[in-house]
């Protein structure tokens, strides 16, 4: 009776590592999934981990932590690792801003009706590339791999909040100078947009500069928007697999 207290206790502490990834981390919550349907995933998946990491979970002495100290770690280690992806993609909506402001539509959003968040135009439009491209390259098995290792590296009752702020800062770096790298060619475009309507306005100042800005840098966005997604598929790949090899870095015992 103890041991099977021990398991369930083990596989609700588990599950803490599990829910900020699927509730709070895109590219899950880009999908109108139940929060039932999220919770009960949390928890088979806490039971599958439990069932093949016993001397990891059940059988560590977490009791003797405090179970206050382990739900505290083990939650701040499920927001640690959901925190590379929502970095991942924070780039990529914030890329996505800057075309939205320079091509005028920076007065159009999206709201997403899973978290009744607003949106940006373009930045949606990344984040569902990029969430199409992290289910194709087989991430949610990466993931699953890496929830895996940190029950064996990081036994229940042995999380602390500490980490490599280094490895963190160039992650961050490197993540926002890849969407920035997607969304060069738009804005590059819409610069010189910027440029040669600049210079009709001075030869021609009678002319409605900005309503003729507006329309050409929205047909141009529309246009050139296409290319660039399908030539930056690298690029999106690169970027949702830095999200994930940076996970076992921010992983602390």
């Amino acid at each position: 009776m103890e041991a099977l207290t021990d398991q369930l206790v083990a596989v609700l502490l588990v599950s803490l590592r599990i829910v900020p990834l699927l509730a709070f981390a895109q590219p899950f919550t880009l999908l109108r999934v139940p929060v039932t349907v999220r919770l009960m995933l949390s928890i088979s998946l806490a039971a599958w981990l439990v069932a093949g990491n016993p001397e990891a979970t059940w059988r560590a002495p977490f009791w003797g932590a405090g179970l206050p100290m382990v739900v505290i770690g083990e939650l701040f280690l499920g927001v640690t690792l959901a925190l590379a992806l929502q970095l991942a993609f924070a780039a990529l909506l914030t890329a996505g801003r800057a075309i939205d402001i320079q091509a005028g539509f920076g007065l159009a959003v999206l709201v997403d009706p899973t978290t009744k968040n607003q949106l940006p135009l373009v930045g949606t439009v990344f984040a569902y590339a990029a969430a199409a491209i992290f289910f194709a390259m087989g991430g949610p098995q990466d993931l699953l791999a890496i929830l895996d290792a940190s029950v064996a590296n990081v036994p229940l009752g042995t999380a602390s909040i500490s980490g490599d702020p280094a490895a963190l800062m160039t992650y961050i770096a490197a993540v926002f100078l890849m969407a920035v790298g997607l969304a060069g060619m738009v804005l590059l475009v819409l610069f010189v947009l910027d440029l040669a309507i600049a210079f009709l306005s001075r030869t021609l100042p009678q002319m409605n500069v900005m309503l003729l800005g507006f329309q050409l840098k929205a047909v141009a966005t529309l246009a050139v928007l296409p290319l660039a997604i399908s030539m930056s598929g690298a690029l999106f790949l690169r970027l949702m697999r830095s999200a994930l090899e940076i996970m076992p870095l921010l992983i602390v015992r």
